[in-house]
């Protein structure tokens, strides 16, 4: 409580003001916060964090040699290129967007000279862009991924839309996020199922974003048998036929 005291040391003048002093009790305010600090604790409600869910690489370590193996209708290889000026600075189109291109091929390469004219005989080698889907339909690289690895998108939209009305678990959402995670990660991982290998290369003008964006789109397509490897002068050579047949503008 707050108290006024009236000083009377010293000597005073005739008609002179009287000094006081204010002293103000703090110790009821202490218990009150803490009386606050009780109450919103116990009336707060616990929100779960959002967190990103990754698809990680499934644990099939891919060799070359097992690469080398795989059936033409599961290996897709792409090759990152970003587009750079004189300064090594990367080009923006009029969007404003870097110039990312993604080169890909279908099975093993083949990089046949018969004629011996300097350029390839059957070169493979496609370009695409990273783009979004056009509503929901996929675009540029996603797309090809997407066609890819159809079989395993199909059945776990089928859990997903279980995880939506929350069927593995009403009641629980906790529950219910971790079965259909669970069972997410079956599909992906299930060898029964016709899945692509995807191997990402980069040549030395590439930027991260370009890669980055290689990798989100493996989380997109729900991809798990991935992973980044060199690029080596065949894929260079496949490289230099095809912008040689398509000269860019």
């Amino acid at each position: 409580m707050a108290q006024i005291e009236q000083s009377d040391k010293g000597k005073k003048k005739k008609g002179a003001q009287k000094k006081m002093s204010i002293h103000v009790d703090f110790t009821p305010m202490v218990d009150m916060n803490m009386l606050l600090i009780t109450f919103f604790m116990l009336c707060t409600t616990m929100i779960k964090s959002q967190t990103l869910t990754i698809a990680l690489p499934s644990n099939e370590k891919i060799e070359q040699s097992e690469m080398n193996k795989a059936k033409e209708s599961e290996a897709i290889t792409l090759i990152l290129a970003t587009d750079r000026d004189a300064n090594g600075n990367i080009k923006k189109d009029d969007s404003g967007r870097p110039m990312n291109t993604v080169y890909f091929y279908e099975g093993m390469p083949d990089v046949t000279d018969a004629d011996g004219d300097g350029r390839l005989d059957n070169n493979k080698l496609q370009a695409e862009q990273f783009l979004g889907n056009d509503g929901k339909i996929q675009q540029g690289i996603r797309k090809i991924l997407h066609d890819r690895n159809k079989k395993v998108l199909e059945k776990i939209e089928v859990e997903k839309a279980k995880w939506r009305n929350k069927e593995f678990a009403p009641g629980n959402s906790a529950a219910n996020d971790s079965i259909y995670q669970a069972r997410a990660r079956e599909i992906r991982n299930d060898s029964t199922i016709t899945r692509p290998i995807v191997i990402i290369k980069a040549t030395p003008e590439a930027s991260w974003e370009s890669l980055i964006s290689a990798l989100d789109e493996m989380q997109i397509n729900q991809i798990s048998r991935y992973q980044i490897d060199n690029i080596n002068q065949v894929d260079s050579a496949m490289i230099i036929d095809y912008l040689a047949k398509h000269p860019k503008k």
